[in-house]
């Protein structure tokens, strides 16, 4: 129930108070007449005693209850003692009913114009500023201003009468007219009543609107008669999709209205300009939650700005696209991968739906909340989130007032410290200190629709799915009340939020990697966006902004464009950053890395060695300070003495010969020992910094086994190496602040005992010693690389991990334990890189332990010996298209990790094991191909050439780059391939452009597409382009050079036989007008089929002036399609001369008895119809008599299956009796 009522001088309007319709709190006035017009006058109301009817403490428990306003509220918790102990005391306590009647004086106070408002104390949590609505200028229109002598008249405060059982008298000021407003329904209904003496203002008064009509799908058609079916055909058969075909044949149904379709003003939102958000325009933001803002953004724009050491978002940002992805309609699926269910495009269509970081939250409406940031390890995530806010910062995302940063690290805390308001206030990421966290936290709840909620540091979409599991019904209400008062968990605060139990209208961005079941979190996603990389035009830019010296520039990209596979790896930034670290010292190296095991090895040791120089600095610097301090002790006494003995004119005359040789040997015997000392010292230091590694990638496996970069916090770590993590940059630290927000009463408290604050702060600090409780520090890895190259190194090298520790952790494990277990891509990296590390040099190896040559040769010899038997025990034919990248992968590590350049025996026979073990077709469909991927797949199929092995690569779907397919294409070994058909037109015209002729024949000849799974309406358009140019038999009007090597069309579409139209009911309409022009093209189609794809009786007439070029079908699939009577009548002369269709399919249409005494008379001239389906039909015994009829002139015919629930079964069974052909399944 809501009214809402303005003045034109924007005086407060008439309050309103809604009471719960309980028996004991309204006394029961007995029944009332429907029409209450007669009674609603003054002269009945006249009769009434306001007195007395409104001084009955019943009536005054309204005094209790807060002003309305249109702000929303966060709601307090209800006392234990409940409305009834407020009136208890109401009734008892005449103090304080004359406290509350006291109040009224001070709103009228506030209401006169002639009376100087009085400085207003500061309110408390959840009672924000009650301000009058604006009155439009078409509605104050013949209204007479009021006059401020006319307002002073009201001195007595607005009541309201609440009868049984659902009428309420309001008083309102009279008016001389008043809008009446249709909203949702609303019980009960608001009577606005005239009073005499008051100011004439316009008001609003919100009725109930009538229900929308709700239209009832009829039950299905039973049998004619009451013949008994079996259960077997009382349904439709197991896996059948008769019941989407029914609901697509019933009539639509009107949708409900919903809220976000009202146009009342609880549903809109104040956006700034530029913003597409449909949302309630909200009140005024007070000018402490302004300030509040200006604060957040400035510090935000100072501290969001640090990408890692050295490097800014200002001055090394490299602005990445990013691709909006869809979703997959699998339909029941109950096990949705996040992998899987994205809808898999190829390049040149990745290409069109990229978008600027800026552009993610454009065009967002109140329904699209839930935004999925998706990208692999390194590609990103966090770093364009740090851009994002950078960006609300400076004005650049002006559809949110408020933007908070939660981490998922701090998941791992498991007490409960926090309510929402400190855990957005305190606890988020970039957070600066609220002075008034009360106002600022009623604006957060007040406009929602203008919070921006950001979740990273999530390492998997697992963490996510357990938040959204359901929580327990008490722990959901006690959030939804959500009061300051009590205290959670963060677990639960992030449940509630990603669940809309807290904070429902914002929006919500979530990053996260692209592997793991997610039911939950596809359900509630409504964008999905994911990662692009760096192109090559992005590596020059990174590299040009990292190197700021143009000649040290130039060298870098020098060295980077001749080492291959390193400048490939580089379309991922996080590795492009690795190898801008490389290359730094590339001058000193021998060779640069041409794996990504040799690429992560020395990074290690860069850091490894610099850190040696920083503590070796340090310590000559103690040496310097200590030697020369006992040097003095030692000296001074002698000469001391030496002069009190001798004459200091004898000292002089003296020969200086001796004590010079003296002094000579002195220093020479120093500068030996001094070596002997340090050459001790760095041996013993060395011996540390390798026990502190193998502590280090003991660490690191426990974390890739548990999934997680965050270091445990039972495991003791001690000082040494948590100081070698922090150096090296290994670790990292996250401080979640438990710093609770002052309120204005504790502040008033604080600004009079300031000193005993301090006081008792300083005691805080003394007993935790000064730092950061270790609870709230949490302690993770830098780099996810860095971390599975340390679990690689604890893997191969470590005496710890047993032959039968190491052979569990091998990849390819077979077995269902191993089918279902998603893993990660750090598992997948650290058994990439313990390949790489057995077959890498062992001179190399030695700076990675500390064991004894023979010890670290039995080690590695045992561990290689296990990982080349397991390799080539592996039946290939068996992996999945994931497996098969990842083994080319291995075997590449093995063979060029080395850095001296010699290839091991052993690593060479693993690549040529590989290749000639390779299924001859090779299918990499759906896998996503990155730049490195396509280098390592090129690698062992040029191997298979040698071996003399050629293979037909299916890369459909597989979203790779043109100059990866063209180096595939290449290959002399090819004879076929399957690749996004755009993706093939755009390198045949590039081929063309660059005069490669050979190259173009070749791509041209060896381009396959049969059979053509279409599934999304690009593939149609994709192909129609196709059939044209294999029509107009030219690439473009322009072409010349290709008109020889397509005089005869395009190979591909004359070689297409089957298409399978599989867009579904939703999109089909979409792509079925292209598929018309498309098909007359596609002469030698022998099956199409169109199941489920809505066609209906137009879509059949067109497909009858269609199907009369394709002479070579033979198999029609038309299941579930709508269609009635009219079209197969339309279908069927067309049918009837198609000489070679023996399989037509009309399965769960429309067709009554009508069709089918059409198609029983066409049905014995169809000479080649072999199989005829017309099931789950409308047909009724009528019909199935005339076909089965029909049936006996058929005598080619072997199968016709025409049952459902209207015919008897009894005719049916007859009829099965006359001929054996007939078949209900």
């Amino acid at each position: 129930m809501f009214l809402a009522s303005s003045t034109a001088t924007g005086q407060a309007g008439t309050m309103m108070q809604e009471l719960e319709q309980d028996p004991f709190l309204c006394p029961d006035l007995g029944e009332l007449p429907d029409d209450l017009s007669e009674y609603l006058n003054e002269d009945c109301l006249k009769t009434i005693d306001p007195d007395v009817l409104f001084g009955d403490p019943w009536f005054n428990y309204a005094d209790e209850l807060n002003t309305f306003s249109d702000v929303g509220k966060p709601t307090d918790p209800p006392s234990p003692d409940g409305p009834q102990q407020r009136q208890e005391d109401k009734l008892t306590d005449k103090t304080n009913h004359r406290r509350k009647r006291q109040r009224v004086s001070r709103i009228q106070r506030r209401t006169d114009e002639n009376t100087p408002s009085r400085p207003k104390r500061q309110r408390a949590a959840g009672r924000p500023k009650t301000k009058a609505v604006e009155t439009e200028s078409t509605v104050s229109q013949g209204s007479e201003p009021s006059s401020p002598k006319l307002a002073s008249h009201s001195t007595t405060p607005q009541r309201v009468l609440h009868l049984q059982p659902s009428i309420r008298f309001i008083t309102i000021p009279e008016a001389p007219r008043y809008h009446v407003v249709q909203t949702l329904s609303l019980s009960p209904p608001v009577i606005g009543l005239p009073i005499s003496n008051t100011a004439a203002t316009p008001t609003y008064v919100f009725v109930p609107a009538t229900s929308p009509p709700c239209k009832r799908k009829l039950p299905p058609l039973s049998p004619v008669d009451g013949a008994v079916v079996p259960v077997q055909m009382s349904s439709s058969p197991p896996g059948s999709l008769s019941d989407t075909a029914s609901k697509a044949m019933s009539s639509p149904v009107a949708s409900p209205v919903t809220p976000s379709n009202e146009s009342s003003y609880c549903n809109l939102s104040n956006c700034k300009e530029g913003s597409q958000l449909q949302s309630p325009p909200v009140l005024e933001i007070p000018e402490t939650v302004r300030e509040y803002i200006q604060e957040a953004k400035s510090h935000m724009n100072q501290t969001c700005q640090a990408m890692e050491e050295g490097l800014s978002l200002t001055s090394h940002y490299v602005d990445v696209k990013v691709s909006q992805r869809e979703i997959l309609c699998s339909g029941k699926n109950t096990n949705k991968s996040l992998d899987k269910e994205m809808v898999l495009i190829g390049n040149m269509d990745q290409r069109k739906s990229l978008m600027g970081c800026s552009q993610i939250f454009e065009g967002l409406n109140g329904n699209k909340c839930y935004i999925l940031l998706l990208g692999n390890t390194g590609m990103g995530k966090t770093t364009l989130i740090r851009k994002l806010c950078l960006d609300w910062s400076r004005g650049c995302i002006p559809q949110f007032d408020f933007v908070f940063l939660l981490d998922g690290k701090a998941l791992t805390l498991k007490e409960p410290n926090h309510s929402l308001q400190t855990l957005l206030l305190n606890s988020s990421s970039f957070a600066p200190s609220c002075m008034d966290p009360e106002a600022v936290y009623t604006q957060i709840l007040a406009a929602s629709k203008r919070v921006l909620i950001i979740f990273d540091g999530f390492d998997e979409v697992r963490d996510y799915e357990t938040l959204l599991q359901t929580q327990e019904k008490d722990l959901m209400t006690s959030l939804q009340k959500d009061t300051n008062g009590q205290i959670y968990t963060i677990r639960q605060l992030y449940s509630a939020i990603l669940q809309r139990v807290l904070l429902p209208g914002c929006t919500l961005l979530l990053s996260t990697r692209p592997r793991g079941t997610a039911n939950q979190l596809l359900r509630r996603t409504d964008s999905l966006v994911e990662m692009y990389g760096f192109n090559p035009k992005d590596v020059e830019t990174y590299l040009s902004r990292y190197f700021t010296d143009p000649a040290l520039r130039e060298s870098a990209l020098d060295y980077l464009k001749k080492c291959s596979f390193l400048h490939l790896l580089c379309w991922n930034p996080g590795l492009c950053r690795l190898a801008c670290l490389v290359l730094e010292q590339a001058k000193s190296l021998a060779e640069l890395p041409r794996t990504l095991t040799g690429l992560c090895h020395q990074v290690l040791c860069q850091k490894l060695e610099r850190d040696n120089g920083i503590t070796h600095l340090k310590t000559e610097v103690q040496t310097e300070i200590s030697v020369p301090s006992v040097e003095e002790s030692q000296t001074h006494p002698s000469s001391s003495s030496h002069s009190r003995t001798k004459p200091r004119s004898q000292v002089r005359t003296r020969s200086r010969t001796q004590p010079a040789r003296k002094a000579t040997k002195q220093k020479k015997k120093e500068e030996v020992d001094g070596e002997d000392v340090s050459g001790v010292g760095r041996d013993a230091n060395r011996r540390e910094k390798r026990e502190l590694l193998t502590q280090l990638s003991s660490l690191a496996w426990e974390g890739v086994k548990a999934n997680s970069s965050i270091l445990p916090a039972g495991r003791t770590i001690s000082d040494k190496l948590r100081a070698l993590g922090h150096r090296t940059g290994l670790f990292l630290s996250y401080h979640l602040r438990r710093r609770q927000v002052v309120s204005s009463e504790e502040r008033e408290e604080k600004s009079r005992g300031e000193k005993k604050g301090e006081k008792m702060e300083n005691r805080r600090r003394t007993e935790s010693g000064g730092s950061v409780a270790l609870d709230d520090l949490i302690l993770f890895w830098a780099n996810p690389f860095l971390q599975s190259y340390l679990a690689g190194v604890h893997l191969s090298l470590s005496r710890t991990v047993t032959d039968r520790i190491f052979q569990q952790n091998l990849p390819f494990q077979s077995g269902p334990k191993w089918r279902r277990r998603s893993h990660r891509e750090e598992l997948e990296l650290a058994q990439r890189f313990t390949v790489g590390l057995l077959f890498n040099n062992r001179t190399e190896l030695q700076r990675l332990h500390s064991y004894t040559d023979t010890a670290s040769r039995d080690i590695v010899n045992s561990k290689q010996a296990l990982l080349r038997t397991h390799l080539e025990s592996l039946s290939h034919d068996d992996l999945s298209p994931a497996q098969v990248l990842e083994a080319c992968h291995h075997v590449y590590e093995a063979s060029f990790t080395c850095s001296d350049g010699n290839v091991d025996i052993a690593s060479t026979t693993l690549v040529a094991h590989l290749a000639v073990n390779l299924p001859e077709v090779v299918t990499f469909h759906g896998v996503p191909l990155n730049p490195s991927d396509v280098f390592t797949v090129q690698n062992v199929l040029d191997r298979g050439r040698s071996e003399g092995r050629s293979f037909s690569l299916d890369l459909e779907d597989s979203v790779l780059q043109l100059s990866g397919l063209r180096a595939l294409v290449a290959l002399n070994n090819i004879n076929t391939y399957r690749a996004s058909i755009a993706d093939v037109i755009t390198l045949w015209e590039e081929l063309e452009q660059s005069g490669e002729e050979e190259l173009l024949q070749g791509s041209v000849s060896k381009f396959k597409i049969h059979p053509l799974r279409a599934t999304q309406v690009c593939h149609i358009e994709h192909l129609a382009k196709l059939v044209n140019i294999h029509m107009q038999k030219k690439l473009s009007d322009s072409s010349s050079q290709s008109s020889s090597i397509l005089s005869e069309g395009v190979p591909a579409v004359k070689e297409l036989q089957k298409l399978d139209f599989e867009l579904g009911p939703e999109m089909s309409s979409l792509a079925l007008p292209k598929l018309w022009e498309l098909l007359p093209g596609l002469q030698n189609l022998q099956h199409l089929d169109l199941e489920n794809s809505k066609v209906g009786d137009k879509g059949a007439e067109k497909l009858a002036d269609v199907l009369v070029s394709l002479c070579n079908l033979e198999i029609l699939n038309l299941s579930q399609n709508c269609i009635g009577d009219q079209g197969v009548t339309k279908l069927l002369p067309t049918l009837r001369d198609l000489p070679k269709l023996h399989c037509l399919s009309l399965y769960s249409n429309v067709i009554s008895d009508k069709g089918a005494e059409s198609l029983a008379v066409i049905l014995p001239h169809m000479r080649s119809l072999i199989e005829l389906d017309v099931k789950y039909n409308k047909l009724t015994d009528v019909g199935a008599q005339s076909l089965g009829a029909s049936l006996r002139n058929c005598k080619k015919m072997k199968t016709l299956r025409m049952w459902n629930q209207c015919i008897p079964y009894g005719v049916f069974e007859w009829l099965q009796q006359q001929d054996n052909r007939i078949e209900w399944h």
